[in-house]
């Protein structure tokens, strides 16, 4: 999850050409569009939505709960509290980390906040897949195999919705704005 998923740029072409908006989007013959940015495809963004740093450091964390309960038992506790109840925690607190990181590496071009809502839900289903003690009571490795590649699948199909520059949305208002007063001076003339 280095690399966040990026949006489509819509081409400038369209904001000169209000009345053809979404018209030459794709563009015209299949001639490309200038200065049109492609985006993540499905495969690129359904790796992308794995928030593989979160669940590195979580795994450290889980493997040392893990070897509590094992050591401990069912009734298991550390420094008072019992560890299920910190595993509950951990996982809660790697589900606050993953938008906190997809805030932090964010860029220009990158769709972070569709990122951080696709990737705080995928968490605990990989957690799930990796046997966070937080689930310890309810884990069958078979249903966490079929969850995470339900999900994965799924999760690709979220795309971002293009983006377009500030420059011309400002341009292209500025025409909605002054296309009456054009109207009016052409049929004065």
């Amino acid at each position: 999850m280095s690399r966040l998923v990026r949006k489509p740029r819509l081409p400038d072409i369209d904001m000169d050409i209000a009345a053809l908006e979404g018209v030459l989007q794709s563009g015209i013959a299949g001639v490309p569009m200038a200065n049109a940015e492609q985006g993540d495809n499905y495969l690129e963004r359904m790796v992308k939505y794995v928030p593989a740093e979160i669940l590195a450091g979580f795994m450290l964390i889980n493997a040392i709960l893990d070897q509590a309960m094992k050591a401990g038992g069912p009734n298991a506790t550390m420094a008072g509290f019992p560890v299920s109840d910190i595993a509950v925690g951990a996982l809660i607190f790697g589900m606050m980390l993953v938008p906190l990181f997809c805030w932090y590496v964010r860029e220009e071009s990158d769709a972070w906040i569709t990122h951080a809502i696709v990737a705080t839900i995928a968490f605990p289903f990989w957690a799930y897949l990796l046997g966070a003690v937080a689930f310890a009571d309810h884990h069958d490795g078979n249903l966490a195999v079929i969850l995470v590649l339900t999900f994965t699948g799924v999760s690709g199909l979220v795309a971002p919705r293009a983006r377009r520059r500030k420059a011309a949305r400002q341009r292209q208002k500025a025409a909605f704005t002054d296309a009456p007063r054009r109207l009016v001076e052409g049929m004065t003339a």
